[in-house]
Order: structure tokens, then sequence, then C-alpha cells
């Protein structure tokens, strides 16, 4: 009962790349950076582990950002045509790369990286890829001309990594979709169909990572735009539990999101965030336990996993693994009480 997950992603070492910073770049290079990558991976594994986390995550160290690390090994993208786009819904306005093309993948991308995971823990292992929504509003079209057909091919391309990383052992695979909650219309019309067709033909378990971003200053600032309540999620919650999809995750921590729109889900094994992600104040167990609690009070017991609100990649590391140590023993409280 509640076993204990992450959103995914983890702090990189700082002999690895720039702590505290998304998108930073490595500091290491050749078979040093691939080494590095192994090691700092086996860290957190370790991390995980000893916090009592019962279905772990390489962390994402082998990426230098969630999406870009899967399209960079996409053919049909230029990288030189620079495009000014407006992501999530004009949150963010940046250079983008531009898809130009047919979209293919190159080569398999992360199988190697779950199977040394796979290689190196007993428990169950959860590897992450960015859904094919949120892909489309991180890259430009010159190609296809609807953002819903650039879905679907970037769909079909992720159902083959999926069932690669499937056959490598991994118990769980999540796509993160952080653009439904900007296209909440979109992400009903075609984008959960998108989401199915990433994960068709899966006998692992699926799941999807939908929060309202990393604690950083851009989303901090954004999320003081939406008000008393975040009811977002209510206006594709019923499409999503009709999916096919088998968990799917929320923020709890320190959130404005309705518990009560968990009872959407009720099809659902549902990812509760118990720890925030926008602070360095470590949580303690009483909180997380707390969190659990209120959770309870709208999901059956059996369906509820604690997890992170998001990833814990722009924290100080030191922070991140004292997060991991509050999850696992607000859990295991949690468990005790019940």
């Amino acid at each position: 009962m509640f076993e204990t997950t992450i959103a995914g992603s983890l702090p990189k070492p700082s002999w690895l790349a720039e702590p505290e910073k998304l998108w930073a770049p490595w500091k290491l290079e050749g078979a040093e950076l691939d080494q590095g990558k192994r090691d700092a991976a086996l860290i957190w594994l370790k991390e995980q582990e000893d916090a009592g986390i019962d279905i772990v995550t390489e962390g994402e160290q082998f990426r230098v950002h969630f999406v870009h690390g899967f399209v960079e090994h996409v053919a049909g993208i230029d990288w030189q045509k620079k495009t000014k786009m407006g992501i999530r819904n004009n949150r963010y306005v940046v250079d983008v790369p531009t898809v130009t093309g047919p979209l293919t993948r190159k080569r398999p991308v992360h199988k190697a990286e779950a199977e040394f995971a796979r290689a190196h823990t007993k428990h169950k292992l959860k590897f992450t890829l960015p859904g094919p929504m949120t892909i489309c509003d991180t890259v430009a079209d010159d190609h296809y001309g609807r953002r819903a057909d650039m879905a679907m091919a970037f769909a079909d391309l992720l159902n083959a990594e999926a069932k690669e990383l499937e056959a490598a052992g991994c118990d769980v695979i999540q796509f993160d979709e952080p653009a439904f909650n900007a296209f909440t219309e979109e992400a009903v019309e075609w984008g959960i169909a998108a989401l199915e067709r990433a994960a068709a033909g899966l006998k692992c378990k699926t799941a999807v990572h939908i929060c309202y971003g990393y604690g950083i200053k851009a989303n901090i600032d954004w999320k003081a735009t939406l008000g008393g309540e975040w009811r977002q999620y209510e206006a594709f919650f019923p499409s999503l539990n009709a999916s096919r999809i088998d968990q799917v995750s929320l923020e709890c921590a320190n959130s404005r999101v309705p518990p009560d729109l968990m009872t959407l889900l009720k099809d659902k094994t549902i990812l509760v965030g118990v720890i925030d992600v926008a602070t360095n104040e470590v949580e303690t167990p009483e909180q997380v336990a707390a969190t659990i609690a209120t959770a309870l009070k709208f999901v059956d017991a059996e369906r509820l996993q604690p997890c992170t609100n998001c990833g814990l990649a722009p924290l100080p590391r030191n922070v991140a693994a004292e997060k991991l140590q509050a999850l696992g023993a607000g859990a295991e409280l949690a468990r005790k009480r019940l």
C-alpha cells in the first residue's frame, strides 16, 4: 500500500552540470561524460532506495532536458532554424527548433539508459518520456500544418521508444504532459488521443504527469495569475479517466488544486504529489502523512501512490535527497496509521 515514486527528474551533481539550473550544459565530454552520467544515475538510484522509494527512476541524469533529450535524436527537425515561439500558451517566449520534414527516430534513444538502470536496482523501475502534445508545444512546425497531425507523428515515435523501454525491463512508462494544463480544450480534442497512441500496445503500467511545472520563477509567477483554485484539470479529467492510461499524477502539497478533483479519476491510480518542488523547505514525515490523509478522502488507499509534485531537478542536491527521505518516511507513517 502507498507505493512511493517520484515525478522523474533529480538534480545533476555539480561535477556533471551546473546545479540548480535547468538546461545546464554538461561539464564533461566524451567517455568521461558517459561515465559521469552513469555515476550520477547510480547515486540517485541508491538515494531513492535508501529513502524507501518503491518505484525508482534514473533521475533523468542522461539528458539535459526532458523534451530535448528525446527530440534531439529525431530526424526532420532543423536545429539551426530557430523560431521564436510562445510555449505553454505563451507562458515563456523562447527560440525553438523547427520541424521541417517527416519525423523519424535516428536510433533508439533511451534504451541503453533503461537497461543500465534495470541492471542496478531490484526495485520497480519507471522511465519518463515527454508526451506528444508537450513536444509539439516545444518545437515549431514548418511541415505538418496542424499541431494535432504533428502530435500523432511524434506519438508513433514515442510508442516505438516506449516498447523498447518496456522490453528493457521498465515497470512503468510515464509520459510528461504539462501542456495539458495550458491547452485544456486541445487536450480533450486530440491530446489524450495522441497520448494513448504513444502508449498503445504496452503491457507495463502507463502514467501521465500533468503538473503545473517546476518550481522555477517563471512558473511561480504564472501560478500567481491563476486565481484562488486551480481547476484546469476539471476540463479534461473525465476524458483522461476514460482513456487507457493507468496512472495520473497531480500536485497536492502546498497546491491550490482542489483535492475533490481526484474523484473525476475514479478508475485510475493517482500519483498524489506530497512533496512541494517550489521550495527548499523540507517537509516533515508528519506533513507528508497529513497530505496523504487529505487525499484519502477522495481516492481509495489501493489507488494512491505518494509522489513529488513535479521534478526535483532545479533544487539543491541535498534538499532533493532530504525530500526523498521525507517522502519515504511520510508514506511509512501513513501506512502505520491506516
